[in-house]
């Protein structure tokens, strides 16, 4: 399907040895000179990435894009090992196959994206969503979610009901014009896995207990974007620590949450040129 500037716009299910049933979401020219790999949030699909995949910077800037949902979201097949180490590894190599050079990561795909750069399966520029850099900067439901997800019995039961309500509880902080859609997204995920997933989370918080020294010690050029009222939290002195590394920018988002990307993805896109702008490209 063509897309701004004779660009291609593709969304399909993959049918790929070993990534049968990913959700996939292609955008911008074909023979592009640099091309974007954008992850998700979790229990999120690229679905949250349609805005920002049409901004005009991103076909004028030439960019390619490539959109995939973590696997075993949006009831996508999910991996076998849910860690955050074994995700970054399947990215790495979905972005190296894919020839990508920019990685922009929401929320846990951002938490993802420092991954993969901490591991040094990706190298390139990193634009990171609002990630969580910490066990406290998460939103304190999820946390909740996490322990009673833990008891026997009620863990199952409690999550089948958060993801019933999730939906109707998500469209406050989405655009009026997309709330609809990206509720009924967000709905349509597997508590079981949802819970399963959330724990390996919260145990690669915990082993690393800040990810500030682990991006910055990556040595990639990293973009930090949060919304002037994102739900995520910064500690202090994460923020000086961020501060402190010269290969990370900060960036505040006005008029926006933890959902800066659909809304204000023209905003976003200025972020994700300028990364683009720092990387080498593939000529």
């Amino acid at each position: 399907m063509p897309g701004p500037g004779g660009g291609i716009r593709l969304w399909h299910m993959s049918t790929e040895s070993g990534r049968a049933g990913w959700d996939i979401r292609r955008a911008g020219p074909e023979g592009a000179g640099r091309r974007v790999l954008m992850l998700p949030g979790g229990m999120c699909t690229t679905e949250f990435y349609a805005d920002l995949m049409a901004e005009p910077a991103l076909a004028d800037a030439g960019l390619g894009m490539v959109a995939v949902t973590l696997p075993g979201f949006g009831r996508t097949p999910p991996p076998e090992d849910l860690t955050m180490e074994n995700y970054a590894r399947l990215m790495g190599e979905f972005a190296a196959e894919a020839g990508c050079d920019v990685l922009v990561g929401h929320s846990m795909g951002a938490n993802v994206a420092i991954e993969m750069a901490a591991a040094g399966v990706f190298s390139g520029p990193v634009v990171l969503l609002s990630p969580t850099f910490s066990r406290r900067d998460e939103a304190k439901f999820l946390e909740v979610m996490d322990h009673v997800g833990r008891v026997p019995g009620l863990g199952p039961l409690a999550w089948a009901a958060m993801m019933k309500t999730l939906p109707r509880a998500m469209k406050r902080e989405l655009p009026p014009e997309r709330a609809d859609v990206l509720a009924a997204d967000l709905g349509r995920n597997d508590p079981r896995f949802c819970r399963r997933s959330v724990r390996r989370y919260y145990e690669y918080l915990d082993r690393h207990g800040s990810l500030v020294a682990r991006l910055c010690d990556s040595g990639v050029p990293a973009w930090v974007v949060r919304g002037d009222r994102d739900e995520i939290g910064l500690a202090e002195e994460e923020l000086q620590g961020l501060r402190a590394c010269s290969r990370v920018t900060m960036v505040t988002v006005p008029d926006a949450g933890h959902m800066a990307l659909v809304e204000q993805p023209a905003r976003i896109a200025e972020v994700i040129v300028e990364a683009a702008g720092a990387g080498p490209g593939r000529g």
